[in-house]
């Protein structure tokens, strides 16, 4: 099949896109397909080739990528992109997205886990892999979903849904407790994360997320072992645990060497394993997801497991989480590209009917 990889975009989450498409390109290759790796947001303004012999670009167009230690400067790479236009979508990337089988969305972060991408290929009538543009949208705002955990039944933090300008800091600050965790509805990769244990320190976060937006949730601060469940289809993987050499599981101690250990299977027992599994089998349905995902859970000192959010892109690298759970069952990382791409097409077709 010829399969364009979707990776790289405007978000913060930028630089683990590109390592994720990159992985899933090599891996589509290794398979026999004519995978060819393309930034959604910088396009093929570098290419220089008929862009009717795209596919059969050395390598894919892949090349070395690895993951910062910091979140990129996304005011430095608009910069950089040769047309300045307010476009979040590179030179020629519809149109070789039109030309392929099946786009493997390799994006992960606003710009291609809200459902933005997904509606814009729905309506040029193009597959893509991973759930459709309504359950990527709705997963995407941890205030959805947190609605979505309390509906069905899903053991969560207790939480409340705040928009807020900066006069309003002083008085919230007041009213909320702490120790807390406060997020921005639409972030991943642990940015747009603050974990206040005083009141001083909430005063700061929420002047420091302001940055990111004026709508946050936040969450009475659960303490326990972080655990990760995949769906993949109609079942649940094995767990994963991880564990940070750090406070917590923040952007750095994710991506860089060193930064955690990750336990596949976790060491839970059964009956926890189960539990969590079939809460991400249940918030996956709920959502209306489709194919695979990820949700995180935090397991407390009693035994109790508490969902933190579900991921609809998650990370794709070979080392990634959902990898290595697949790994688990008998499935490898260039198996597991495969497979994502062959329920996906089924999906595809089903919604068309």
């Amino acid at each position: 099949m010829k399969i364009v990889v979707l990776a790289g975009g405007l978000s913060t989450e930028r630089h683990v896109a590109l390592v994720s498409g990159t992985g899933a390109c090599r891996a589509l290759r290794s398979k026999g397909h004519k995978a060819i790796l393309v930034d959604m947001f910088m396009g093929l303004e570098n290419y220089t080739g008929n862009l009717a012999d795209i596919f059969d670009a050395p390598d894919g167009l892949c090349s070395d990528v690895r993951v910062e230690s910091t979140a990129p400067d996304l005011e430095a790479v608009r910069k950089s992109r040769k047309d300045q236009g307010p476009s979040l979508l590179g030179k020629d990337v519809l149109t070789v997205c039109a030309m392929a089988d099946v786009v493997f969305l390799a994006l992960h972060g606003s710009c291609g886990e809200d459902g933005r991408i997904q509606a814009t290929l729905d309506l040029l009538g193009v597959p893509y892999t991973g759930s459709g543009y309504l359950g990527s949208g709705m997963a995407m705002d941890k205030s959805v979903t947190k609605r979505f955990l309390d509906a069905e039944g899903i053991r969560n933090a207790p939480w409340r849904d705040i928009y807020y300008t900066q006069a309003d800091i002083p008085r919230l600050t007041e009213e909320l407790e702490v120790p807390c965790a406060v997020k921005i509805v639409n972030g991943g990769s642990s940015i747009g994360v603050e974990l206040p244990d005083t009141k001083e320190e909430l005063a700061k976060a929420l002047h420091n997320l302001l940055h990111f937006g004026n709508h946050v949730i936040v969450e009475k601060k659960i303490k326990g072992r972080e655990i990760t469940v995949a769906v993949l289809g109609d079942r649940y993987l094995p767990a994963v645990e991880i564990v940070p050499h750090a406070d917590y599981f923040n952007y750095e101690t994710k991506y860089q060497a060193g930064g955690a250990t990750e336990i596949c299977p976790a060491p839970i027992t059964d009956e926890q394993w189960k539990n969590m599994g079939e809460a991400a089998l249940k918030l996956h349905r709920a959502l209306g997801l489709g194919v695979y995902s990820r949700t995180d859970f935090l397991l407390d000192e009693a035994g109790n497991d508490w969902c933190l959010e579900v991921n609809t892109l998650p990370g794709m690298t070979p080392t990634s989480l959902v990898p290595q759970e697949a790994a688990q069952v008998g499935m490898s990382y260039a198996d597991l590209c495969e497979e994502i791409v062959r329920q996906s097409l089924e999906v595809r077709k089903a919604e068309m009917k």
